[in-house]
């Protein structure tokens, strides 16, 4: 039961991507640049904190 609607949640995912790419490209290509400048961010702060502790820890 589980897998049918991790299904129908890809499912439907994909068909409001597909629909928002369709509809508004500019507006899907802002969305993506939100979500890479996320992740770029986020692994700058683990990097960071990874630096950090490497170097003891110190304030």
């Amino acid at each position: 039961m589980a897998v049918n609607s991790k299904k129908a949640a890809v499912y439907v995912l994909v068909v409001f991507v597909l629909y928002v790419i369709i509809t508004d490209p500019s507006k899907a290509a802002d969305y993506v640049q939100i979500g890479f400048e996320g992740i770029s961010d986020a692994a700058k702060a683990i990097g960071d904190f990874m630096t950090w502790i490497a170097d003891g820890g110190d304030s």
